[in-house]
């Protein structure tokens, strides 16, 4: 007997939504120069949530400035003051979760589930992680009395807005530096939430600064002479150009990009557990996720097993309203996103690989794709080397743990990836040769404050997370 879902919706009357929201610059709201504005849409209705400042050069400039002015301030507090800051932000994030999450939800088009049960407690344990840290930095490993850098410019990708803030503001704060942030383009919402919880929790004037804008926005801040450091999360291809913008400059800088992670199966194991360890790898989050395991390299010998019941389960995914907290599968973020996902979908039918996506009705309106999985897929297939980010997985096999060494490495990313194996020799000995930032075994997508995160290759350099994601925030000779 297989029983139904009833629906289960969050409501969104927690969240209370302005009309329209202004840039925050020196610890107040307030419009961009031009008075130019874009609009903010929900991927799962199509509804404009609200109007939105787009900041142009001179507003950028203004925001930069004032932290500037904070910096000198800011950075002279003693470390135990500073954490003091951090920990309120951190306690009134989990005041206001439910409220947070719902916004994230909204605004991003994640399920509810995700916003809820993985984003929010992560986003708190940040800001209390590095609030530990403010006044232990001359016991960082850094020397005797590091110092922070200045004016750090960061800019944030639109698949974790509130998380991707998290790792970048708290670390820099909690090292003395002050922060002009730009969320992304399509998911400003819960940056501008941030900025009233910083005034709530008396943060100075000027120590935190939210502009948003499109890439021209960030690429102002990012070439921005005011700017010391700059930090990135986002594509390889925006990433590339940041570097370009900065070589020659004494910025400091961070990149964390996109990633093709091999999630990698072993003949001894455990089955069910490795099916929720792939589905959880690829389909979280749509699969917006620069360390999604989107290439699945399965033993030769356990194929088959796999594939059924990997299909088995698909096949119970839930697709469709995010609110509703029985959601699996959300929205797509964008119409573009969703356009890129069905272009290298399409390529990798053209090319001969084998297209499979369970029966799910997708809803009528917003931006939607069935969690779908390619079999016959070589490593010369454009879904084998590019990143789809989105729900769609491609499935290689191997016989030898040398030959799923060479085909997960024959990728120019290097972001992360995962293994699976009960011998713990095997893991150790697969992780010392995987060129990856991060390897998990018998599990996946896991995040830890305290772990640091990063890749090599074309996944970036610099770490965000632990002691090792202070360092990009002090200058340490």
């Amino acid at each position: 007997m297989t029983f139904a879902y009833a629906p289960a919706p969050e409501s969104r009357s927690v969240v209370d939504l302005a009309p329209s929201y202004g840039l925050f610059i020196d610890g107040e709201f307030t419009e961009a120069a031009g008075a130019k504005v874009f609009k903010t849409v929900s991927p799962a209705s199509e509804e404009v949530l609200s109007e939105v400042a787009h900041a142009a050069a001179e507003d950028v400039d203004r925001a930069v400035r004032a932290a500037r002015k904070a910096f000198e301030k800011w950075s002279a507090l003693p470390g135990a003051e500073r954490a003091k800051y951090l920990f309120r932000i951190a306690r009134i994030i989990q005041e206001r979760s439910r409220e947070l999450a719902v916004l994230e939800t909204l605004d991003n088009g994640k399920p509810i589930r995700e916003s809820r049960d993985s984003d929010l407690p992560l986003v708190a344990a940040h800001f209390f992680y590095y609030a530990g840290w403010a006044d232990k930095l001359p016991y960082a490993g850094f020397g005797a009395d590091p110092r922070p850098l200045g004016v750090a410019g960061q800019v944030i990708p639109w698949n974790f807005p509130l998380l991707m803030l998290a790792w970048k503001i708290a670390p820099a704060l909690a090292a003395g530096n002050t922060v002009v942030l730009k969320p992304a383009e399509t998911t400003p919402l819960s940056a501008l939430f941030f900025a009233d919880i910083c005034r709530q929790a008396g943060l100075p004037k000027g120590v935190v600064n939210i502009i948003t804008g499109d890439g021209s926005t960030g690429a102002e801040l990012v070439a921005h002479p005011g700017v010391d450091k700059v930090a990135f999360t986002g594509s390889t291809e925006v990433g590339k150009a940041i570097a370009r913008t900065v070589a020659g400059t004494d910025k400091k800088l961070t990149l964390e990009l996109g990633g093709k992670a091999a999630n990698i199966v072993f003949d001894d194991a455990p089955v069910d557990q490795a099916v929720e360890g792939i589905v959880n790898g690829i389909f979280f989050n749509q699969g917006h996720v620069c360390c999604a395991g989107s290439r699945l390299l399965v033993q030769e010998s356990v194929a088959d097993e796999i594939l059924d019941a990997l299909k088995r389960r698909m096949s119970t995914l839930r697709v469709g309203d995010p609110l509703d907290k029985n959601t699996d599968i959300g929205a797509i973020n964008s119409p573009e996103q969703l356009a890129r996902i069905r272009q290298l979908a399409d390529a990798g039918e053209a090319e001969g690989a084998e297209r499979w996506a369970p029966s799910c009705e997708l809803p009528s309106t917003g931006y939607w794709f069935a969690p779908t999985l390619f079999t016959g897929v070589t490593q010369a297939h454009r879904i084998a080397r590019e990143e789809i980010f989105g729900p769609v997985l491609s499935v290689l096999t191997f016989r030898t743990p040398a030959e799923a060494v060479e085909k997960a490495n024959n990728t120019p990313y290097g972001l992360s990836a995962g293994v699976w194996t009960e011998k713990g020799s095997r893991t150790l000995w697969m992780a010392d040769k995987l060129r990856a930032g991060i390897v998990w075994a018998n599990t996946f997508n896991k995040f830890d404050p305290a772990s640091p995160f990063g890749g090599y290759k074309e996944s970036g350099f610099g770490r965000e997370g632990g002691r090792h994601g202070l360092e990009a925030y002090l200058n340490v000779g």
